[in-house]
């Protein structure tokens, strides 16, 4: 039997956990903002901070006023137009990487599992080069990879629901992305045999590489909608989320429809993995990393880890990008810099992985 100081102790404890997120989410909300006005001073065009604050104030305030206010035209352009595109969409694309991995990993039960497990990133990437093999302007060419990121995704879930009748499902669903990832990396490797090598070739390569150097303002829109899309009823089943991480039977016993679950998950995550890669290109190790690290500070259950994947998702790539266009005087890919920084994480992370999991 439990005894009354027993239920003093564990409310106790439970409300120390309870203030002990919410200072931690304080935390996890005040570092992006940070990290976004200062990533809008960093650049070949020295803006300070000062300048900064002040062109986003008098900015608002013409808007709300509806008056013309007369603002640096160069500043203006690089703010408005060049940086914020640019560090909006890395932040979206962090997010987006972010929860789709923490949504995986929880449903597969695999903390190696990553937003391309199931097929998107090589569908993507072969739907891009096909777009730049044909000459596409770059909407064809997001467009062209969106497309077939979703349609790996389709061609993996329908041969995991024919093979995988009677059988362990989330196993056939790896093999079957492992699978359908193999076939669109050899179409990827047939692409660039075929293509120009003075033209198509080193735009195959640099797309593949990933990069935000030519995000505009047409770009955050179009990414905007399927993040929407896809982040929202996740957030608003995450509680159900928990109890898929448990397995298929213990979540039936619990009264959780799998099949629309699962589906659900796997369709939101599609989402935003196709929409980030259409826009950012093959952007590796966010959605493998980052839920690692947010499951250390806030533990596995979804009712917090989603809201703080999203927030630390979109701070990681947000820095990333802004070593990637900063370090040097030609911009690093930024793929590469995300594998160069995220293989050595990774190994500290699987380290302290125990205590995230358990």
């Amino acid at each position: 039997m439990i005894t009354a100081a027993q239920e003093v102790q564990e409310a106790q404890k439970t409300q120390e956990k309870k203030v002990g997120n919410r200072y931690k989410f304080l935390i996890l909300v005040l570092i992006p903002i940070i990290a976004f006005f200062i990533s809008i001073t960093l650049g070949r065009y020295s803006i300070t901070i000062k300048e900064t604050i002040t062109i986003l104030f008098l900015k608002v305030i013409s808007k709300i006023l509806r008056v013309d206010i007369d603002l640096p035209k160069v500043i203006e352009t690089v703010i408005f137009q060049v940086r914020i595109p640019r560090i909006v969409t890395a932040m979206i694309v962090g997010s987006s990487l972010t929860v789709s991995g923490a949504v995986y990993q929880g449903m597969f039960k695999n903390p190696m599992v990553s937003p391309d497990i199931l097929g998107t990133s090589a569908g993507a990437g072969f739907g891009a080069a096909l777009a730049i093999l044909l000459s596409f302007g770059s909407l064809g060419i997001q467009a062209s990879a969106f497309v077939f990121g979703l349609a790996a995704v389709l061609f993996t879930y329908t041969i995991s629901i024919k093979v995988g009748k009677g059988g362990n499902v989330m196993l056939v669903f790896i093999l079957a992305g492992i699978l359908v990832s193999t076939i669109f990396q050899s179409l990827i490797s047939l692409s660039k045999y075929v293509a120009d090598p003075y033209d198509k070739l080193p735009a195959i390569t640099f797309w593949l590489m990933g990069s935000l150097s030519a995000i505009s303002q047409r770009d955050v829109y179009t990414i905007i909608i399927p993040f929407l899309l896809g982040v929202i009823p996740l957030f608003l089943v995450r509680w159900h989320l928990n109890i898929l991480s448990f397995g298929e039977e213990e979540a039936r016993a619990l009264g959780v429809n799998t099949k629309k679950m699962r589906l659900l998950a796997i369709v939101c995550s599609t989402l935003l993995t196709a929409s980030s890669i259409s826009v950012a290109g093959m952007v590796g190790w966010v959605g493998l990393i980052v839920p690692h690290l947010a499951r250390m500070v806030v533990g596995p259950d979804f009712k917090v880890l989603l809201p703080a994947s999203a927030l630390m998702g979109c701070t990681y790539l947000l820095l990333v990008d802004n070593v990637a266009r900063s370090l040097m005087t030609i911009e690093i890919p930024l793929g590469i810099l995300t594998s160069l920084m995220g293989a050595p994480f990774f190994i500290y992370l699987l380290l302290n992985t125990r205590r995230g999991w358990n």
